[in-house]
């Protein structure tokens, strides 16, 4: 006859399964975490600047269909300069960052920045993207120029 062994209790951990799931959940962070960032699209205009670290700023936004937003509270050009008395302050070391999209018309933003300073706002700035490629003039456009 035969003699049964006794079964023994495999201690062994499998990984395998535990490393599977959490990659099925990195790879759902990855794709939805960029969708969870929402904003109103603005088309800056591009240069080459500095960045700036500001602790204490209010982001203005002039959006291509003439929108204005106070820190992404819509306001009207008529409520302008009331809804940012509201939201501005008074400290001089605030920094209003105007954020204005290259086709809005240049009047637009100079009464923006003229309510700015009505209100006592010192420290203003403008977002720009930075150009992607800075090229160096061709050969073509300096042999235009010459005699």
């Amino acid at each position: 006859m035969r003699r049964r062994e006794s079964l023994k209790v495999n201690a062994e951990l499998n990984l395998i399964n535990i490393i599977d799931v959490i990659f099925a959940i990195l790879v759902v962070f990855m794709i939805t975490a960029p969708l969870a960032t929402r904003g109103v699209k603005v088309d800056l205009p591009q240069t080459q600047a500095g960045g700036i670290e500001e602790k204490k700023a209010i982001e203005i936004t002039l959006t291509r269909e003439r929108e204005i937003l106070i820190d992404a509270a819509a306001t009207t050009g008529r409520d302008f300069e009331q809804d940012f008395r509201a939201v501005f302050t008074g400290d001089p070391e605030t920094a209003i960052l105007i954020n204005a999209d290259r086709t809005v018309p240049y009047g637009m933003v100079v009464e923006v920045i003229a309510a700015v300073q009505r209100q006592g706002g010192k420290r203003l700035g403008f977002l720009t993207d930075r150009p992607a490629l800075v090229t160096a003039p061709t050969e073509a456009a300096g042999a235009a120029g010459r005699p």
